[in-house]
């Protein structure tokens, strides 16, 4: 990988930027699946399987597995659902759980050995998984409160002066169908985008001072370095799963908003 960003013939270092982020077609050119594209497959398997097996022999006294399956679902359940719902939330669980592990793994992945990359820092898997939180909350608040009903309270709260409406409403209404997929997709994308960036600049950059650059200095500045990139590791993996909560509470924020009375 180094040798993408470690210029010939002694012209010296060339940072990472979004190129990074471009990965060829695994099987040649002519065909379409990249490696962000295996990440998500095999963070798919590996989720199933594991709640399969998680599931698959449940019994009162649990064994490791189901334990952390169970304890995993729960906090879903209870730390994100009933907070952000309550009991309504109930339903909704096995969506928010989905999500959230499906989000936590491809997050992850940036810094699993061999994988070394967040399939969600590509748009595209945030922005389907923020239009399918938007279609299901706003699906939810029609059902609940009708078409007419849903809208109105959304764009005409209670207790404003009317000319406000003029200025409110079509705020109301691009806040919560354009404005909200769109700020869960940016914040899980640019998170991810910038966390890899400033991981692969300091692996690179050090291993450039090492090895490239030479000499007491060169060696010095890119231990540190490397160092650094150690606990920028441990760091962007904490983000990684912040990020995949954050986006998974905010979905179960806009569900419990459009099963409120008002909203």
């Amino acid at each position: 990988m180094s040798s993408t960003y470690l210029a010939a013939e002694g012209e010296g270092f060339v940072s990472p930027g979004p190129g990074t982020f471009v990965y060829p077609p695994l099987f040649g050119e002519g065909t379409f699946f990249t490696k962000p594209m295996l990440i998500t497959v095999l963070g798919t398997i590996a989720i199933g399987l594991f709640f399969y097996l998680a599931a698959r022999r449940a019994a009162m006294v649990p064994s490791k597995t189901q334990y952390i399956g169970e304890s995993a679902y729960g906090f879903v359940r209870n730390s994100i659902a009933l907070d952000a719902i309550g009991k309504q939330g109930l339903k909704y669980v096995p969506y928010l759980a989905t999500t959230f592990f499906f989000l936590a793994v491809l997050n992850i992945a940036g810094i699993i050995p061999v994988l070394q990359f967040p399939a969600t820092s590509r748009i595209a898997l945030p922005l389907f998984l923020a239009v399918i939180t938007c279609l299901i909350f706003n699906a939810i608040g029609i059902k609940k409160h009708g078409l007419f009903g849903y809208f109105k309270d959304l764009m005409f709260p209670p207790g404003i002066p009317w000319p406000v409406y003029i200025l409110l409403a079509p705020i109301e209404f691009v806040s919560t169908i354009i404005i909200r997929p769109l700020t869960l997709t940016l914040r899980l994308t640019f998170n991810m985008f910038a966390g890899h960036l400033v991981l692969v600049l300091f692996i690179l950059g050090g291993e450039y001072l090492v090895f490239e650059y030479g000499g007491v200095v060169g060696v010095a500045a890119g231990s540190v370095a490397l160092f650094g990139s150690l606990v920028l590791t441990a760091f962007e993996g904490f983000v990684q799963l912040l990020q995949a909560y954050v986006f998974t509470l905010l979905s179960a924020l806009y569900i419990g908003g459009a099963l409120a009375d008002e909203h």
